[in-house]
């Protein structure tokens, strides 16, 4: 903070960043408590031959919100990996990456950078069924690449190296890139994965259909049981939690500080005021006793007792407006009798 009060520039920037971030994350915060709340709320719905009749007494024939676990199992057609063989799904998600290491000039490191140069995502319509392949009730996925926490299964991952010649390595270091190579990489979801869905549940000409909800509601498929996609969503909620309260107490101490901060100044300031009056009545006094005017004070006499020259500069304000008997005569710390300023050292005048 400024000797004048004012909050230095690095404290406003602390005190705004920390505060529109506390905003932002606290809004993800509630966004996503919410999220959980929800899933929490979901209605637990049993894949056997009751759920067709369970949904047909449903308000819309639908259930908004519900958890629905079963085995991937094909429609009709499946996908085969690329790679391994015997290997049949219904996603299969094909990823070629570059990595490269890139200079910064800031820290002088290399540091390590991926990027996706190609991706292609291939589905074909499959269910959700029950372990007991003697039920056959069975659930349609709808959009399933929409949903959250799709984590599918990494079959196949490859890592193809760059050729590096000695021109190469001098053109790397002047661009400040280095590639490293390319990493292949084949992910599939597979037939008889156990799965967990979260949605809305419809049944539609006698066809269970599970699909994105509405009302903002997050779309959940994922190879975890319900119980530990829940925790696992808690999880995020408490680091997003921590990450606001921290945040939020880094600006509350920031304004507490600068608060505290114009508190202090503004006692020392009345202090002062309290010190200039009671100066003042005291001059008043001395003037009476050497029955004076203060007219008829010399500009040049001591302004604290009124009788010698002044004959000193106070560092480092700057004022002449005592002599050195009465300079040494002044309390510790020693404070300028005209604007309180603490005095470093003096300078003796000498009159020519």
């Amino acid at each position: 903070m400024e000797t004048s009060g004012k909050p230095s520039t690095a404290q406003i920037v602390l005190l705004a960043t920390s505060s529109a971030l506390t905003a932002v994350l606290y809004t993800i915060y509630k966004r996503k408590s919410k999220h959980v709340a929800k899933l929490r709320e979901a209605k637990k719905m049993p894949l056997n031959p009751d759920l067709k009749t369970i949904l047909g007494e449903a308000p819309g024939k639908c259930v908004p919100y519900a958890v629905i676990e079963g085995v991937v199992r094909s429609v009709k057609e499946t996908l085969n990996s690329q790679f391994v063989d015997n290997c049949k799904g219904v996603i299969e998600r094909l990823t070629l990456k570059e990595k490269k290491m890139v200079w910064n000039r800031t820290t002088n490191l290399w540091n390590d950078c991926e990027k996706v140069i190609h991706q292609r995502t291939n589905t074909v319509p499959f269910d959700l069924a029950p372990h007991d392949d003697t039920i056959p009730t069975t659930v349609r996925v709808v959009r399933p690449l929409d949903a959250a926490e799709l984590d599918l299964e990494t079959t196949y991952e490859n890592f193809h190296p760059s050729q590096q010649s000695l021109t190469n390595v001098i053109g790397h270091f002047i661009s400040g890139e280095r590639p490293q190579g390319i990493q292949e990489t084949e992910e599939i979801l597979r037939l008889g994965t156990s799965m967990t869905g979260v949605g809305e549940l419809v049944l539609d000409n006698n066809l269970v259909r599970l699909q994105p909800p509405k009302q903002g509601l997050r779309y959940f498929l994922s190879r975890l049981d319900y119980d530990s996609l829940l925790s696992k969503q808690e999880g995020h909620l408490r680091i997003w939690k921590v990450l606001t309260m921290l945040f939020g107490l880094t600006a509350c101490a920031t304004l507490f500080y600068l608060l505290w901060r114009q508190y202090v100044l503004r006692k020392e300031r009345r202090k002062e005021r309290s010190l200039l009056d009671e100066y003042k009545k005291w001059q008043s006094r001395r003037l009476q006793e050497l029955h004076l005017a203060e007219e008829d004070l010399s500009p040049t006499s001591c302004t604290i007792c009124l009788n010698r020259e002044r004959s000193c500069v106070f560092l480092e304000c700057g004022h002449v407006c005592a002599c050195e008997e009465c300079y040494r005569a002044l309390p510790q710390p020693k404070k300028c009798p005209i604007c309180r300023a603490t005095i470093d050292r003096i300078v003796p005048l000498y009159n020519s």
